[in-house]
C-alpha cells in the first residue's frame, strides 16, 4: 500500500487524539438534546447559541489535535 509522501500513517497514539474529533460530531448530531428554547443567553435561544458555541469549541479541538499529532510526527 502506498502512502502520500510527507505523510505518515496514523499510529495508535494518533488515533486516540483523532477520536477527540468525534466529540463535536456527536454533540451536534444529537439534536433532541439542544432542540429547545431555554436557557436563553442574551435573548438568544439555547438552540442557536449551543450550535454557535460548538463553532469555537470545534476549532479549539482541531487546533489541539493538529498540534499533538504534528508533535508526534516530528518525534518519529
Amino acid at each position: 500500500m502506498s502512502t502520500t509522501p510527507g505523510r505518515s500513517t496514523p499510529t495508535s497514539t494518533h488515533r486516540w487524539w483523532l477520536l477527540l474529533l468525534l466529540i463535536p460530531f456527536v454533540a451536534l448530531l444529537w439534536v433532541p438534546f439542544y432542540n429547545r428554547i431555554d436557557p436563553v443567553l442574551f435573548s438568544i435561544p439555547f438552540f442557536y447559541w449551543y450550535q454557535f458555541l460548538w463553532v469555537f469549541l470545534t476549532s479549539l479541538i482541531i487546533i489541539i489535535v493538529g498540534a499533538r499529532t504534528r508533535e508526534m510526527d516530528t518525534q518519529e
